[in-house]
């Protein structure tokens, strides 16, 4: 009997869910499906740059799945880029970390956090200016997003 599956951490569900070659219609193309949580450890590891380990630890998984998770999220992208297949965002058991949002501010360095949903602050709080942007260790792919397929569980 197989180990069930731990549930993995992400920041947020994708707004965009599918992507394909330009100039060809979806019913010519071969699809992949990558899964959400694989999507996470991509932008974990290769757009944000974090260490494996930490990016295990935010996810909620070991080292060891991390790196599972990435490889076969590497695979997937590559295939879909060398033989022109469009790539859809869905599935996965995952839950959607609850939590706060990090904001800077560009004139006077200021950081600080907001909860998820209350939206972008309108001034900095220690200066008033409103060169105010997602601090850049805080940008993820999205907030919104919805009928991803996947097991979203809900967080307590």
């Amino acid at each position: 009997m197989a180990r069930p599956k731990i549930c993995r951490t992400v920041c947020c569900e994708p707004s965009v869910t599918y992507f394909k070659p330009r100039g060809i219609p979806m019913t010519e193309l071969d699809r992949i499906s990558l899964a959400v949580d694989e999507l996470e450890a991509l932008r974990l590891k290769d757009f944000q740059g974090m260490e494996q380990e930490k990016a295990a630890t935010a996810m909620n998984v070991s080292q060891p799945t991390f790196h599972r998770i990435l490889q076969s999220a590497h695979s997937k992208v590559a295939d879909a880029l060398v033989n022109g297949k469009a790539i859809r965002i869905e599935g996965g058991d995952y839950v959607v970390k609850e939590g706060v949002r990090l904001f800077k501010c560009y004139d006077c360095q200021n950081e600080w956090q907001k909860p998820y949903g209350t939206g972008r602050p309108a001034i900095c709080p220690k200066c008033n200016s409103t060169n105010i942007h997602t601090a850049p260790s805080d940008r993820g792919y999205a907030t919104r997003g919805g009928g991803l397929g996947g097991r979203r569980h809900e967080q307590n």
